[in-house]
């Protein structure tokens, strides 16, 4: 192509030659803006991108449509979204009849919501805007007053748009422990008012954080570990336009956000990440599932894997401690082999997608083809039975991991519930992690009784692991590991893979993310970077606050990332340390 010659247009050549290598704005988080829709044309106030530029973000304009893969495809491309201001909100969203006089656009409300689903599907970071709070705010089962002046039960002030736009025109009172006044660093603040709907009832699992003076909700909150604010005043008018410090501030927050949002995207492109532990066949007698589709129902499918980005999956047969006789061994045997069976035919039914991994090596290779790995895993040696064969049958089927026991003795050893029979191991037992040390297949101890650990730690030639375990220090409970059985597991280069269980977390509350990552530091703490991981339980008792399904667990990255951690640190926690111990396990196999 020729070069421009204009001397009108040669400038813009010269701003574009690319005098760097990488640009200056690599780095910066790209922030999707929601935009009004006018006479068929999308459009959006500059006040709204200067704001973003000025904060350090790149501001990318997201066209209205209700087409939900186009909207999937540009959400995947930004790192935090803005759901702008703009006109009603039809009233059916919030079951009622809409006002007259109400002027709403179909086109406007069916593309909000439709890309706050896709961007809260995928945490990432949500800032609504006036109309975009009362989207935020109806979309999860809140209402709002469709007419202030008409619906609201007090005289309330003016807040149509009757003021400058870049001028504060009453004060709101702040949330003293919100992020608001953190923001702000004070109890109020100057807003300009433009707006006749707002808030009515918040919907749960948000907070108010800002009010009027006539008491009309000016802000809300997610509740912690959900990353959404909502304000009904247009803070882009009074930053870009007014010059307004608090309001830029307000924007720099936002951008921080989604800086820490795109750097544990980039982290989770950049290594495997790896969840040792989740019991989703357990769904299958009961519930129909489809691993492929999102599932209502289930915490772990590759939808949501997707979403969360991630990438490798111990998928596991779980079978409960049952009677020990030859009949009932028998059948817990069949119960193994049939649940195994279903999960790889879910697999081989979604192979565009997934595929079953038994090395690291394979799920590198699944990750490099854009697909999912899932591995098998055995969660009660109840299934071996009395029949050490069934090891080898066993690991024929691809299964990688076999956790001894669950809760109650079974004939390898006893564990961390119920009567202990042998003080350990059972002579059965000791054979068996024997034959699993030739055949490396991995020993998982969670589950275990304390006998059982330190007995296996004697008796094994390999490293051991504990696919979904916490810290006993931090949570009084026998199915943690005590810091002594965190210090002897490292040494013997194993790994804890802490556990989202809230009763494993927590003691008489409910368990949030900060806990989980309060476990993980304490047994780094004491055993070390290299011992620790995370084993989620998902579909089987796993999910706390702040990470309730694979879709929100790079949640657990951002909160890491926030507390320091390095990206090699993140790596190690996020499988790099499983993958060490379980290739150590597989290439000391004699088979």
């Amino acid at each position: 192509m020729k070069e421009m010659k204009d001397p009108h247009i040669t400038p813009f050549a010269t701003e574009t030659d690319g005098t760097r290598p990488h640009s200056e704005r690599a780095g910066q988080p790209v922030i999707g803006l929601s935009v009004n829709v006018d006479e068929g044309t999308s459009r959006l106030h500059e006040a709204y991108i200067r704001s973003v530029l000025e904060a350090g973000g790149i501001p990318l304009l997201i066209p209205a449509t209700d087409d939900a893969e186009a909207l999937r495809e540009a959400v995947e491309r930004v790192d935090g979204v803005i759901l702008t201001g703009g006109g009603d909100v039809d009233g059916h969203y919030f079951g009622e009849e809409t006002l007259p006089g109400i002027e709403t656009d179909p086109l406007r409300d069916r593309y909000d919501f439709l890309l706050l689903r896709v961007a809260a599907d995928r945490q990432l970071p949500v800032l609504g805007i006036c109309r975009g709070a009362q989207v935020m705010n109806i979309a999860y089962g809140g209402t709002i007053y469709q007419d202030i002046p008409s619906q609201y039960p007090t005289p309330p002030l003016d807040h149509r748009v009757l003021h400058p736009r870049e001028k504060p025109a009453h004060p709101v009172t702040l949330a003293p422990d919100s992020d608001l006044a953190r923001i702000f660093g004070r109890s109020t603040v100057e807003v300009n008012s433009r707006h006749h709907q707002a808030i009515r009832e918040v919907a749960e699992g948000f907070r108010v954080t800002a009010t009027a003076p006539d008491g009309v909700i000016e802000a809300i909150e997610g509740l912690p570990h959900r990353p959404m604010w909502g304000v009904q005043w247009h803070p882009e008018n009074l930053a870009a336009e007014g010059g307004d410090e608090a309001m830029k501030a307000l924007f720099r927050f936002f951008i921080a956000e989604a800086a820490l949002f795109k750097r544990a995207k980039d982290i989770h492109q950049r290594h495997l990440i790896v969840d040792s532990h989740c019991d989703t066949p357990m769904l299958f007698a009961d519930h129909r599932i489809d691993i492929g589709r999102r599932d209502p129902v289930a915490q772990v499918d590759l939808t949501k894997m997707a979403e969360g980005m991630l990438d490798a999956e111990f998928v596991v047969a779980y079978l409960p401690q049952g009677e020990r006789n030859e009949t009932a061994h028998e059948q817990a045997t069949a119960q193994a082999i049939a649940l195994l069976q279903a999960m790889k035919e879910q697999v081989a039914a979604n192979a565009e997608f997934a595929g079953q991994a038994v090395t690291f090596a394979e799920a590198d290779r699944l990750k490099a083809t854009g697909r999912r790995a899932i591995f098998l895993g055995v969660e009660n040696g109840y299934a071996i039975g009395r029949d050490l064969n069934n090891l080898e049958l066993f690991r024929r089927m691809g299964v990688v991991y076999i956790t001894l026991c669950h809760n109650g003795a079974n004939d390898l050893c006893d564990s961390a519930s119920g009567a202990p029979e042998y003080g350990g191991l059972s002579a059965l037992g000791r054979e068996a992690v024997r034959q699993m040390n030739r055949l490396g297949l991995v020993i998982d101890l969670s589950h275990a009784a304390e006998t059982t650990f330190y007995d296996t730690l004697t008796e094994s030639q390999a490293p051991v692991i504990c696919s979904h375990s916490s810290a006993r220090a931090l949570c009084d409970h026998p199915r943690n590991l005590t810091d002594d059985q965190i210090r002897a597991l490292s040494a013997r280069g194993g790994v804890v893979q802490v556990c989202l269980y809230a009763g494993f977390l927590a003691k008489g509350r409910e368990a949030t993310l900060a806990d989980a990552v309060d476990h993980i530091e304490h047994i780094i703490a004491v055993g070390g970077i290299d011992c620790v991981g995370i084993g989620s339980d998902f579909d089987g008792g796993g999910g706390i606050i702040g990470c309730r399904g694979a879709n929100e667990l790079i949640r657990l990255t951002v909160e890491l990332l926030r507390r320091g951690h390095s990206e090699g640190e993140i790596a190690k926690i996020w499988g790099g340390n499983l993958r060490r111990v379980i290739n150590e396990i597989q290439e000391q196999a004699e088979i």
